[in-house]
């Protein structure tokens, strides 16, 4: 019971996971590949890897009737800025503040939407968890060194934490009616259409190469298609809110995976945040189970939309 309880989290806490290790795989692209361009076709091969599933396991689903673009519409859009944002904004002020900002401000910017246009009440333990995660966030990534804050960088980072807080709001919207599988793929399928222009302005010759085709389909098929999905899943039946703090769970597996696989070391405070990061997680994950939305029981991953 205690486990089926939890369950909704664990995706969420999944696909940030998967979300993770995309730092790691673009250090194996080939020097070529401009940050945005890889996140222009991650998001095509994700867009397209979610709607052949769609197609496979529920294609009644992938008709568009009853499917509000009109309510979509905030959720494509703001999927589709959010890597230029954040692209932009570690080029510009670092990897450090752009990074801290743009996912540390995402579950306030999310607590904040919740309340102002759900009016929903947030929790203290939400609170507490969220200070403890974003502390952490921010201890785990500014370490010693030179730190530059450029105020267009700090915009663009914020603008990509608004980005990801509008998603996970829109889309568990519509996922009130819809199965987590459809919406994920219609909302990445429309984004995808949005920034495929830009592969005509950057270089995209490094797809030729074997480092360009794996990295791509690594960041495609499961840092987008598999870790939005299990997010998706997850996000029906916990608040917005709480699902984006979970996300933070990315950085910390950014960081480790940082550590063994490339090389990188830490600082003792660094490692300090990731256990302050932790604490955030098990605050978050320990109280009683949040409410269910009316589709809660319902089947979320081949439902058919009514």
């Amino acid at each position: 019971m205690i486990m089926r309880e939890r369950m909704p989290f664990l995706l969420v806490i999944c696909g940030a996971v998967l979300w993770g290790t995309t730092g790691t795989a673009q250090t194996f692209a080939p020097e070529t590949a401009h940050p945005v361009a890889v996140g222009t076709i991650r998001l095509a091969v994700g867009g397209t890897t979610l709607l052949l599933l769609l197609l496979l396991f529920d294609w009644k689903a992938s008709s568009l009737r009853g499917f509000s673009w009109k309510q979509a519409l905030p959720a494509v859009i703001s999927m589709a800025c959010y890597q230029p944002l954040f692209f932009s904004a570690v080029t510009m002020t670092g990897v450090a503040v752009g990074t801290v900002t743009a996912i540390g401000s995402a579950p306030i910017l999310a607590g904040i939407l919740e309340v102002v246009f759900y009016r929903k009440k947030q929790t203290v333990r939400w609170g507490i968890a969220t200070l403890l995660a974003v502390a952490g966030c921010i201890m785990l990534f500014v370490n010693s060194g030179t730190v530059t804050v450029r105020p267009l960088g700090v915009l663009f980072a914020l603008g990509a934490g608004l980005s990801f807080a509008v998603y996970s709001l829109t889309s568990k919207q519509l996922m009130e009616n819809r199965s987590a599988l459809s919406v994920t793929a219609l909302v990445f399928t429309g984004s995808a259409l949005l920034l495929a222009p830009l592969l005509f302005w950057y270089d995209t010759s490094w797809l030729g190469q074997w480092q360009g085709i794996a990295v791509s389909l690594h960041l495609g098929v499961a840092a987008t298609s598999a870790a939005y999905l299990l997010f998706s899943l997850g996000l029906r039946r916990v608040h917005s809110s709480t699902a984006v703090t979970l996300s933070l769970t990315e950085p910390l597996t950014a960081a480790v995976l940082g550590v063994f696989l490339v090389g990188e070391t830490l600082t003792a405070f660094s490692w300090f945040g990731m256990l302050v990061l932790l604490s955030g997680m098990v605050v978050l994950t320990s109280g009683k189970k949040q409410p269910e939305n009316r589709e809660g029981n319902a089947k979320t991953f081949v439902k058919t939309s009514e």
